[in-house]
């Protein structure tokens, strides 16, 4: 027997952690059914495999559906309805898991008749819940890509929601109804947007996820100053949301190792592994990407070719370092910094925008290590 979609509905929102009933309730009425069309992908080792609903079954597909669970549908530009089988690439868009969409909105602390922009419309489930949960007439949304952008609008209209849903570069905001009493990502930039603050009411919000070309990544609710600075702290939350395509990292050449300068390690390459780890040396080298063997870690600056690489020698690490940047150098520098100031977790992280448009990432205090973001 095919169980009832609003019985799914109401089984998920039971295995949400809110505060606010009013976003259980918004999940409990958003046919999310509606925002996945007929076709999804899923991770099928290093690839990415359509799956459709009438070959799954109505049941099968329901029940897909409604797992807590983020749903790729494009890849590379190329919808999950359009792939003639497997494919490779890089997601470009996805139906993010529910919990994650609440999680975010509640963050945001935003209230009924508060006019929001989020960035980012994807299908358009997550501009629905804010539809329900604020009244459609105080929500803006915009979306990067005009075919989807179309059947976004399309579905969240079919599904009772009447926002304003425009297409266009959402680093650059939407000044044609601001100001908003907040902005709400759901995509990862490198840095806040300048529009971004220019477009949010003093006392306003900014709820994003502050990633890079590592890969690492920090959610963070930031309030905008009547001076036009701002300021917020990280969560600590485990989340990661694809890269807004204006700062995706660039195409780099077919990576060959190469020898360099060459001297043991101050510290062991595995504390890449680490959250807050990981995140520090993404500050340190903005411009590099990680990659990981089972002999250590590879950092690869796409801008100048510079490498770094690890291997394991008897007694320790010794590091590889090739090309213009000490990518290396920087790294443990950064790390060092934070093991003295006693490793604090991501959540006692910080971050400042000033006056001047310098965006700096600080821990613990906003006069102890900083880093600045590459704006």
């Amino acid at each position: 027997m095919t169980a009832a979609p609003a019985e799914l509905r109401r089984s998920l929102a039971a295995t949400l952690d809110v505060t606010d009933p009013a976003w259980r309730a918004a999940v409990e009425a958003v046919p999310r059914e509606l925002f996945l069309g007929d076709c999804l992908f899923r991770p099928s080792g290093s690839r990415w495999e359509p799956v459709h609903r009438d070959r799954t079954g109505e049941d099968a597909w329901l029940r897909l559906v409604y797992q807590d669970t983020t749903w790729v549908t494009q890849v590379d530009g190329i919808s999950a309805a359009d792939a003639p089988g497997p494919l490779d690439g890089r997601p470009t868009s996805s139906s993010t898991l529910p919990s994650l969409v609440v999680r975010m909105l509640e963050l945001a602390d935003l209230r009924q008749d508060e006019k929001v922009l989020e960035i980012g419309t994807g299908t358009g489930y997550s501009t629905a819940i804010l539809c329900h949960r604020l009244g459609y007439q105080y929500v803006y949304s915009v979306e990067y890509d005009p075919r989807l952008a179309a059947v976004a609008a399309d579905r969240i209209h079919a599904a009772g929601y009447f926002p304003n849903v425009v297409t266009g570069d959402g680093l650059d905001g939407h000044r044609g109804a601001a100001e908003y009493d907040a902005i709400v990502a759901t995509c990862a930039v490198r840095h806040i947007p300048p529009a971004w603050l220019h477009q949010v009411r003093s006392g306003g919000t900014i709820t994003t996820t502050v990633s890079g070309w590592m890969l690492a990544s920090g959610l963070i609710r930031l309030t905008v100053h009547a001076d036009g600075t701002a300021t917020g702290r990280f969560t600590g939350d485990r989340i990661s949301y694809m890269l807004a395509r204006p700062h995706e990292r660039p195409p780099r050449p077919t990576y060959y190792q190469l020898q360099g300068q060459s001297r043991p390690t101050r510290l062991d390459p595995g504390l890449l592994d680490d959250w807050t780890g990981q995140f520090v040396a993404q500050l340190a080298a903005p411009s590099a990407e990680l990659m990981t063997t089972s002999e250590g870690v590879i950092l690869l600056d796409v801008a100048t070719g510079s490498q770094a690489w690890t291997e394991s020698v008897e007694g320790g690490w010794q590091v590889h370092q090739h090309g213009p940047l000490r990518l290396w150098n920087a790294v443990e520098d950064a790390l060092m910094e934070w093991q003295d100031a006693g490793s604090p977790p991501q959540s006692d992280f910080g971050m400042t925008v000033d006056v001047d448009g310098t965006q700096r990432v600080w821990a613990g205090t906003p006069d102890g290590p900083s880093w600045r973001l590459p704006v």
